[in-house]
């Protein structure tokens, strides 16, 4: 007859694990670190960008009024570019940071409301962001008109760059997150913008949704989020 395991063992191992397990997962909290690194590169940028679009003001008024509008002509355009072009630098790190924390570690009602629900979602925003970034620097690249050759090949890199980055987006359209859901981005907006409420709760309505959009997408159905809540809905009143 053999002997039975002890319970006290059959016990430890599991309880063991489930510690590691609890310690591996804490361990996403490191993404802190990145999360502050990337948001205080954005705050960098924000403030460049506004002592830069202070002082391109104050030349620009300054040249206006000592040597005439005519001094302004073919700069001033060049000038303010690179206060978009900074700005929206700003808002991509801004975008990784916010969507990182709120990835690893609380989720927020400002990501759902730009609709970063997973990694693949940011990446793509952050992807729209570099496109418009490029078409930016080769405006003021043609507004300069200094070398027409020179620009020709700039645009020519850049529609490479960019035609590359558009079909990155194509090709991964649709592989976002599971919870592609018009009235929780709504929630989202109105919970942030009225409430005040920064971090964002999610309902077991939420997780529902979620399911049915990850089962469309495995059998391959093509339907839109508006679609799913009315299946969900009408799924409950048949049962």
């Amino acid at each position: 007859m053999t002997p039975s395991p002890s319970p006290s063992g059959s016990r430890a191992e599991p309880s063991r694990r489930e510690w590691f397990s609890e310690v591996i997962g804490r361990t996403r909290f490191v993404v802190l670190i990145a999360v502050v690194a990337v948001l205080l590169v954005s705050f960098s940028l924000f403030l460049q960008g506004t002592l830069l679009a202070l002082h391109t003001i104050y030349g620009s008024w300054h040249d206006t009024i000592t040597q005439g509008v005519a001094s302004q002509q073919g700069t001033v355009a060049v000038e303010f570019l690179e206060i978009v072009s900074t700005m929206l630098k700003a808002v991509v790190f801004y975008l990784i940071g916010v969507g990182l924390y709120s990835l690893f570690i609380t989720p927020l009602n400002l990501t759902s409301a730009l609709g970063v629900e997973s990694l693949a979602d940011l990446e793509q925003k952050v992807v729209s962001v570099i496109i418009v970034i490029l078409g930016v620097t080769f405006l003021e690249h043609f507004v300069r008109w200094e070398k027409p050759l020179d620009t020709l090949y700039f645009a020519g890199s850049l529609a490479l760059a960019g035609g590359a980055l558009v079909f990155f987006q194509r090709v991964h359209r649709g592989s976002g997150g599971d919870l592609q859901q018009p009235q929780a981005k709504l929630r989202a907006r109105q919970e942030l913008f009225e409430h005040d409420n920064e971090q964002r709760r999610i309902d077991d309505h939420d997780v529902e949704l979620a399911e049915q959009a990850t089962l469309a997408k495995l059998s391959g159905a093509k339907q839109s989020g508006t679609e799913l809540p009315s299946r969900v809905e009408s799924g409950k009143g048949s049962e």
